[in-house]
Parts: structure tokens; sequence; C-alpha cells
């Protein structure tokens, strides 16, 4: 899936929401950095024609972080707080944020400061130009190490969405993508890559990126292994999520014929020559290869039945429409299993172009930057 440079709009429904942009903050033990971040949002907030409010998600802190968030709900009613009651990690945090936001441009945001806010506006201009998904490039990035690198482009050839910076936070979702989006480990990372999936137009901007100047970072190397472990899931996700049957019946076949022609060539041996077979080990491996052999096929039917129940029971129809004319689609129907991961949902009927208001859809070309 290529990463396009922002240029025409195509016509999409405005979902019907309160406001126009949510921004979630997701928190954990950052009580010195809460105060001056959720400040110097609001003071980006109050420049910007779009109605907006703040979620902040305190992801079981165990400092003052929570009650500086309920200082905050109480001085700012456009902040709104959520509290776990253990750490669940980022992805929850920002998960939870998607389920209670009202508006209709989602973005996450660190709650270290090393996001700029005033790079908001640049994320939501692509976003009146039809993209779904805008995704921060931190060109400049201030702890900028190989790893990361390496880890970008392994992620961009493994999803096929050859994002510059996929570990960014700071991204734009329309409420269509995260509205019904199941997250769960580290898989806030590859949001765009399921969002692409489902046939979401994904763009990517340059934005800026400070340092860390208060507090300790909360990512190491237990991280980077779950990611890795997220990352064959979603391999597995964008290409066999429904026909797990061609994944495994493949596997199950390729051992159950290796197995099974080996298996034949020693019973023709025994035949012809007259000599034991009962002790070579290459009897063990044929028999252990059919064995294998059945159990991925049988794997394979188990998935094919239980994408069969996912289909029925939800009534969730093979794929996902964009726009209609002269159709009515209900809210939230004609969503594919992928697109319930990614949140591309359908647009109504001769639908108006998609605008955040208080700002006019520019038809010229705008500030992203195509990714490769």
């Amino acid at each position: 899936m290529a990463v396009e440079t922002p240029t025409q709009a195509p016509d999409r429904a405005a979902p019907q929401r309160g406001l126009d942009l949510t921004v979630v903050v997701p928190l954990y033990n950052e009580e010195e950095n809460i105060d001056p971040a959720v400040e110097e949002l609001l003071a980006v907030l109050d420049t910007m024609p779009q109605s907006a409010e703040v979620i902040l998600v305190d992801d079981g802190s165990s400092d003052s972080t929570g009650d500086r968030a309920l200082a905050w709900h109480r001085r700012d009613p456009r902040v709104r707080v959520i509290q776990f009651r253990r750490n669940f990690g980022q992805t929850a945090a920002i998960s939870a944020g998607f389920r209670f936001a009202r508006g209709r441009a989602v973005v996450p945001m660190d709650g270290d400061q090393q996001n700029d806010p005033r790079d908001l506006p640049r994320l939501l201009a692509p976003m009146e130009e039809g993209y779904d998904v805008v995704s921060g490039w931190r060109r400049d990035r201030r702890d900028h190490r190989l790893s990361s690198r390496l880890a970008n482009r392994l992620i961009s050839r493994i999803t096929s969405t050859p994002l510059h910076d996929h570990s960014c936070a700071l991204k734009a979702y329309h409420s269509d993508v995260v509205r019904q989006l199941h997250l769960y480990g580290e898989m806030h990372r590859f949001i765009p890559a399921l969002a692409g999936l489902a046939g979401a137009r994904v763009a990517e901007v340059p934005i800026n990126h400070r340092p860390r100047t208060r507090g300790a970072s909360k990512y190491g190397l237990t991280r980077t292994l779950r990611v890795v472990l997220d990352l064959l899931t979603v391999r597995f996700l964008l290409r066999y999520i429904a026909r797990p049957m061609q994944f495994f019946g493949l596997l199950g076949l390729v051992s159950l014929l290796i197995g099974g022609a080996t298996l034949t060539g020693l019973v023709v041996y025994k035949v012809v020559s007259g000599a034991g077979i009962a002790e070579r080990p290459l009897l063990v491996l044929s028999v252990l290869l059919v064995i294998i052999g059945v159990q991925f096929i049988s794997m394979g039917l188990l998935g094919e039945l239980l994408i069969r129940i996912y289909h029925e029971v939800g009534q969730r129809p093979p794929y996902a429409v964009r726009r209609t004319a002269g159709i009515d689609v209900p809210p939230g129907g004609a969503v594919d299993p992928e697109a319930s991961m990614a949140g591309q949902g359908a647009a109504g009927a001769g639908a108006p172009r998609r605008e955040l208001s208080g700002r006019a859809a520019r038809p010229g070309g705008g500030p992203g930057r195509k990714g490769g």
C-alpha cells in the first residue's frame, strides 16, 4: 500500500460528532510533564478554529499524575480524564481515548512534551483533503538511533505501508477509522497499516520533535521484543485474517506431502529389498510430518469456522464501502473483518466532502510527503 501525498479530496461524509477534534494524551508517571504539556496544548487549541477536547488517560500512574489530570478537568471543561486501575500500557490507553472521543478527528499525543502541539494544524490539513490517516514524521528526531531506522524499514516492508516513522505517536485519524478499532499489545504502532488494509487513505507529514527535558523514558528492550511479536501478528492479519485455510492448509499440505512421500518410499524399499525399516529415524520423521500436516489442515478448518461465525453472528459483510449513490448504508455497516480492526466505515449516499468546521478545505496540494 502506497502512502500518498495529499492532492485531491474525495467526497466523504462527516460523522455525526459534536466536536471537530479530540486530542488523546496517554500518561504514565508524568507528574513533571503533565502541567506544562496540557497548558501548552490548550494554548494551541485556543488559536485553532476547530472545536476541540482533550482526553487525558492516566495509565495507572503511581505518582501524582492522576490527581493533576483531575485538577485540569476542574480547571477547564474541555479536559476529560480516564484513570486506569493499574498500568495496562500505551496501546490500551490510546484505545480508551479512541473509545470516548467525540471529535471528527482524533489525534493521540505523547505526554512527555516531545510532540509539539503546534503541529496539529499541519496534521489536520490533509484530512480536510480526504485522507483518513495522517502520520507524523520526526524527520529531525532528537533521539534518533540506528535501531529505529532499521525497525521502521522492517515494519514498512512487512506491512506494505511505507512510512518513515511508524513509532511516532503523533498521528491524526478520522473518527471512521478509530471507531471500530480493537487494539491490544503494541498494536497502536500499526494502525496505519490496519487502516490501509481496509482502503483508508494514508498520508505523512514532517513534524517537529523535541528532546525530553523532564522525567524518564518508558521505552526499553522489553517493549522492543513485544513490538516484534506484534509485528508478526500484524503480518498474519494483513494476509490471512479472512482466509486462514490458505496459511495453515498450505503448511499442512507441504508437511503431509513430504511425510507421505517419505513414508511411501520406505514401504516400497522394505517390499523390494526385504530390509527392516522399524529402526530407521526416517520412519519416525515421516510419521511425524504426516501428523503435523493433519494438524495444520485441522487448524485451517477451525480458523475457517471461526471466520464464518464472526461474519454470521456479527452480520459483518466481507467488504468495506467508501461511499454510495442512491443507496442507503446504515452507520457502521459494510465493514469487513480487516475493517473492524482498521475502522474503515461506510459513508452515506451523496455525502458532501468531509471538512473540519472552521477551516475551509483547500483544493490544491497539502504539506504531505510521500513515504518510501
